[in-house]
């Protein structure tokens, strides 16, 4: 693929992953913190705090590696640091969800209650989960027909890009 084209495709995806991380899942948090009773949401809360944060990281590589296509100066291994330490901060966060879980299940009594909205918190952390992985081990996300030419060909999925680069030391 040419530069000019990774460019484009990088600034027409950019953007999303930046709407997301800054205004769909804040949104998303406001409204149920404003609807609901914070003792009844508080798993569901932290999926989607967890999944902000990593869907801050990856807005802020996508835009590095813009910068980079676009030959923009920005301090390269600063942002590996910062991202080796983002992945450390997720494992904790990650591992901290049955804690979180179990939190909210003892502040109803044990029991699942509709109003606690706990299927959604069950698939808010799921998500968070995924979306490490498909930044920081392997891309799960499949947006063209390369991605799909080598599932086929190599039966299993890529290395994601900014696990290429961290192990690279270069971004």
């Amino acid at each position: 693929m040419s530069k000019q084209k990774l460019i484009k495709r990088l600034k027409s995806y950019y953007p999303m992953e930046r709407f997301h991380a800054f205004v769909t899942f804040p949104a998303i948090l406001v409204y149920l913190f404003l609807n609901n009773l914070f003792i009844d949401i508080f798993f569901l809360l932290y999926g989607v705090l967890v999944c902000i944060i990593i869907l801050v990281q990856g807005q802020h590589y996508w835009k590095l590696k813009l910068y980079r296509l676009m030959e923009k100066p920005f301090n390269q291994e600063k942002n590996l640091n910062l991202f080796r330490n983002s992945k450390k901060i997720n494992l904790i966060l990650i591992a901290l969800i049955p804690i979180i879980f179990a939190i909210q299940l003892y502040q109803n009594d044990w029991g699942i209650i509709p109003e606690n909205l706990i299927l959604y918190g069950i698939l808010s952390n799921f998500f968070a989960i995924l979306e490490h992985i498909n930044y920081y081990n392997r891309q799960l996300m499949i947006d063209n027909s390369a991605d799909l030419k080598y599932i086929k060909r190599n039966k299993k999925l890529k290395i994601a890009s900014l696990a290429k680069d961290l192990k690279e030391s270069e971004l």
